[in-house]
């Protein structure tokens, strides 16, 4: 079993940056893939970036450019830098976890969510 606790979500203007944060607890070994989803209200949730075990990332065209997706294997944290912030990225960020690859995977576990809101 493993729980992933995000934090870091917040308000900020346009242009601005946010860093999230989500901490693993339980059982990691068995974990292949990470990765964060957001979901805007009235949408449906969409994948943002992911990062493979051997530390290999992919990212959402829309964020590419902007967003960075890093771990700290040693701290079981997964980061997600957030740069030149627009509205359109306000919506709930979750953090997930497999321990299947990354390649057309769909989360085993999920954080609660933190907020994010991008002002104009």
């Amino acid at each position: 079993q493993v729980q992933l606790v995000e934090s870091g979500g917040g308000s900020v203007q346009a242009g601005g940056s946010l860093r999230l944060s989500c901490a693993a607890f339980g059982y990691m070994y068995s974990t292949y893939c990470m990765g964060w989803f957001r979901q805007a209200p009235g949408k449906e949730r969409e994948e943002v970036a992911n990062i493979e075990r051997d530390g290999s990332p992919t990212y959402a065209d829309s964020v590419k450019g902007r967003f960075t997706i890093s771990k700290d294997n040693a701290k079981n944290t997964l980061y997600l830098q957030m740069n030149s912030l627009k509205p359109e990225d306000t919506a709930m960020y979750y953090c997930a976890s497999s321990e299947q690859r990354c390649r057309g995977w769909w989360p085993k576990y999920w954080g609660q969510g933190t907020q994010v809101t991008v002002s104009s």
